[in-house]
């Protein structure tokens, strides 16, 4: 009966011992399962990782792309507007230069008319000094003869300095006209070059609009 009990117990232990090693062997395998299907996970989430930073890698490089072309744009629109305000700047300083220089005519021919006048004034004080002095040295008959030969020339004198100065008041009021005309051109030039700075400042505009958008 001992013997029996023994056998039976050894029996026991085996096979808790079988069983303890097959669930063993089935935890281990259980584990090296899920430790694939863990890896293959792990791989297949490392793709998809990759793959994403391939995806926004490409993306990065587009939207450098297109930074470029809006800096490459900006620069093109800045040195045009540059050369714009250039060009308004020399047609100021034309237009100024043209003035003064027109002014500077003006007064010279002012200068030109008081200088004549005050020429055909000291004359015809001369003249009277002169014809003062004939008239108590000489007798009445050359006294007369000079005094009609001495106005027939103060009249030819006034009448050359009467059509001098009629001339130049014309070549004064024509200075003026001019002067005036000058003006008007210089507004309307302002005007138009105005205009035209605002029409390229559009044009440009509207160009890199559009080249944003296309981007």
């Amino acid at each position: 009966s001992t013997h029996y009990i023994t056998v039976i117990l050894l029996t026991f232990q085996t096979n808790i011992l079988t069983e303890l090693k097959n669930w063993k062997l089935n935890l281990i395998e259980h584990h090296k399962l899920q430790m694939r299907q863990e890896k293959e996970k792990h791989v297949t989430h490392v793709k998809q990782l990759q793959n994403e930073m391939e995806n926004l890698k490409e993306l990065l490089q587009t939207h450098e792309n297109t930074i470029s072309g809006k800096d490459e744009v900006i620069i093109d629109l800045t040195q045009a507007l540059e050369k714009q305000k250039e060009r308004v700047e020399l047609m100021r300083k034309f237009m100024l230069w043209r003035i003064q220089h027109v002014k500077a005519k003006q007064e010279e021919y002012a200068i030109r008319m008081a200088d004549r006048h005050f020429q055909t004034t000291l004359m015809k004080k001369v003249w009277a000094a002169w014809r003062s002095v004939s008239e108590e040295r000489w007798k009445d008959k050359v006294a007369r003869a000079c005094q009609l030969s001495a106005e027939d020339i103060c009249v030819r004198l006034t009448s050359d300095y009467e059509a001098k100065i009629a001339e130049l008041n014309a070549a004064l009021e024509q200075t003026k006209a001019e002067v005036l005309q000058l003006h008007s051109e210089r507004d309307q030039y302002e005007d138009t070059m105005m205009k035209a700075f605002m029409r390229g400042v559009c044009a440009l505009n509207l160009e890199a609009m559009t080249i944003f958008q296309s981007k």
